[in-house]
């Protein structure tokens, strides 16, 4: 299951490249994404959804949330050319997709801390 919303690929390229600085990652594009989710749903006008869609896209991207990322572009563009009617059901399912991904991130989170005996060795 984890396959069609996350690219371990990604995350590994992550990780090796982040090294000790992962964990901290992967927490912050979580609070950002939660952020980003509060103002997808309280966004006024076309504009700022498709800013936000944009940026939420771009993250979820970079994090190897494939199917997120595909839910936010297709917001983006719908936002650019102010085709907003039904968005709701959109919306749901962008926060239906993080709310799959989120304990995804977070059990790597753990995976990918150093245990308390590993921290107390140094």
């Amino acid at each position: 299951m984890a396959d069609t919303h996350l690219d371990r690929d990604v995350l590994s390229a992550l990780q090796e490249v982040m090294e000790d600085e992962y964990p901290m990652l992967l927490d912050t594009f979580l609070a950002d994404s939660e952020e980003r989710l509060v103002l997808l749903h309280k966004a006024e006008d076309a504009a700022l959804l498709m800013n936000t869609a944009h940026s939420f896209k771009g993250s979820s991207s970079n994090m190897g949330a494939v199917r997120l990322a595909e839910l936010c572009h297709e917001l983006e563009q719908r936002a650019k050319n102010k085709n907003l009617s039904g968005i709701e059901k959109l919306l749901g399912e962008i926060d239906g997709e993080f709310a799959i991904v989120r304990p995804l991130y977070e059990a790597e989170r753990q995976r990918s801390s150093p245990t308390e005996a590993t921290v107390r060795r140094f």
